[in-house]
């Protein structure tokens, strides 16, 4: 991932240095790790930043990479990368939003963001903010800008 994809990413996971339960009660630390958290863990800032980087490096990056047959620029692939980081590279894999790219159906691809809302069946304003900006990095928007159009989202 690019640095611009890396700020739209950690702007939306946050940074918990204390294990806690997601939104729907997956353990959960650093910036949404989810890979070996127990309740009470604490980990470092550099730490937090170490399985990241591991993270995406060892899982998210080769799994988009896997998936899209198609030519993609950095931001779409930042994009989708920050969205499989979220949803799984499973869900991902076989998401209406690769089939599109693939097929080459970018503006449908696009839209196909704003469908991953839902944690637990429920529709969650951060979810509907974070796909907003992961539509905006895809689709071309600096991270600046990419943020401010999540951040806006109802």
């Amino acid at each position: 991932m690019s640095d611009a994809g890396l700020t739209v990413l950690k702007h939306y996971e946050g940074c918990e240095l204390q294990a806690y339960q997601d939104s729907v009660g997956v353990w959960t630390i650093g910036y949404g790790d989810t890979e070996n958290v127990l309740p009470g863990m604490v980990i470092t800032r550099q730490e937090a930043e170490d399985r990241l980087e591991r993270r995406l490096a060892r899982d998210f990056e080769p799994g988009v990479r896997a998936a899209i047959t198609a030519g993609m620029r950095q931001e779409q692939f930042d994009a989708m990368v920050c969205l499989a980081y979220n949803i799984g590279v499973g869900a991902f894999t076989g998401s209406t939003l690769v089939k599109l790219f693939n097929a080459g159906d970018i503006a449908l691809a696009a839209d196909q963001f704003q469908r991953w809302d839902k944690a637990g069946g429920k529709s969650l304003k951060g979810l509907r903010r974070r796909r907003a900006a992961e539509r905006a990095l895809f689709l071309g928007a600096n991270a600046a800008y990419a943020i401010a159009a999540g951040d806006k989202t109802p």
